[in-house]
């Protein structure tokens, strides 16, 4: 029985990869032939239209060469592909620069914010949902799921300049913006001043991540207490701290790392808006300066690699959530 529950997690991960990688690959297709049909001309944006009225046929004939623009879109498509996956992800029209060099600098800024977020939005995020679901109806339940509810349809951007405004500009605890201090020299910035501009957005990413989390395991939480085994544990004398502990948090584990791993795209999407209010260098602050600015290559390896990561957390949280829960294999089976 173990050597066939493991043959059909294996399957089941093979499956899953597959349909990850399709996923992945129709995202970069949506993404490459809208960035074609776009109105903004990259060699208008880079080059400017009073230069480009000044040159000749041949030189916009080898600028359009240059940027790949008089090729026919699916030769571009296939092209640029085949060499993203073997590494290459093209030059930025923008940095003049290869862009796998202009995305290692920004990713390792993201990653220390997003990472961060991420952890402390599924922390607390199951911690207020329990606490919550375990005092339903109390004014604590009532507190906890107003603010998620609040905080859920509250856009991420104003939130960001709202506590730019309050602990920036006027308590003057934390930096405007940027990931390192003004007029410092690379080798002079420590730890604690990245750590200290990383703060704010870290924050703000963070809190965007969490009302989903808290209010599923809230209404998780409030299901399981319901239950007939619950009933049975307090008949047995378990003490409430004991019951949240050893049925409670059991029970709303699973459900809480799925929405953990899909709060991701939420992350990476709000790293946008607040990268920007920010002014923090990191992917998505270059992700809106190449659209702005039409750089194609840039903003294509930004989407996709985004997209690398969301799936690949929901694919993770697949695999977890099998492992852990060995009757999602069973079903599997009798399917």
């Amino acid at each position: 029985m173990a050597i066939k529950g493991e043959l059909i997690l294996i399957k089941y991960i093979l499956k899953s990869g597959i349909r990850m990688i399709l996923l992945i690959l129709a995202i970069s297709i949506a993404a490459f032939f809208l960035m074609t049909i776009s109105p903004i001309d990259p060699l208008q944006t880079n080059v400017g239209q009073t230069a480009l009225g000044i040159m000749s046929q041949e030189q916009i004939e080898q600028l359009q060469m240059y940027w790949g623009t008089n090729e026919n879109v699916v030769e571009r498509y296939l092209t640029w592909i085949k060499d993203f996956i073997f590494g290459d992800m093209g030059t930025s029209l923008l940095y003049r620069q290869p862009v796998h060099d202009v995305i290692v600098q920004r990713l390792f800024n993201s990653m220390g914010i997003l990472l961060c977020a991420w952890l402390l939005s599924g922390i607390f995020g199951v911690i207020l949902g329990m606490l919550a679901g375990a005092n339903e109806g109390s004014i604590v339940d009532t507190s906890i799921k107003g603010i998620a509810i609040l905080f859920s349809s509250t856009p991420v951007f104003w939130f960001a300049l709202i506590v730019l405004l309050l602990f920036s500009v006027w308590l003057k605890w934390f930096p405007i913006g940027f990931s390192v201090p003004i007029g410092v020299m690379a080798e002079n910035v420590s730890l604690l001043d990245k750590i200290h501009h990383g703060v704010l957005p870290t924050f703000v990413l963070s809190i965007a991540g969490m009302p989903n989390i808290i209010l599923h395991t809230r209404e998780k939480m409030s299901s399981v207490l319901k239950s007939d085994y619950i009933l049975f544990a307090r008949a047995l004398g378990k003490t409430k701290k004991q019951i949240l502990w050893q049925h409670g948090l059991r029970n709303v584990l699973l459900p809480a790392i799925t929405l953990q791993f899909a709060s991701i795209s939420e992350i990476f999407s709000g790293s946008i808006l607040a990268e920007q209010v920010f002014s923090y260098p990191g992917l998505g602050q270059i992700a809106v300066t190449a659209g702005l600015g039409g750089d194609m290559p840039l903003l294509l390896a930004v989407v996709v690699i985004c997209a690398c990561f969301v799936c690949g957390g929901n694919f993770l949280a697949d695999i977890i959530y099998h492992i852990i829960d060995p009757r999602i294999q069973v079903k599997g089976k009798q399917l």
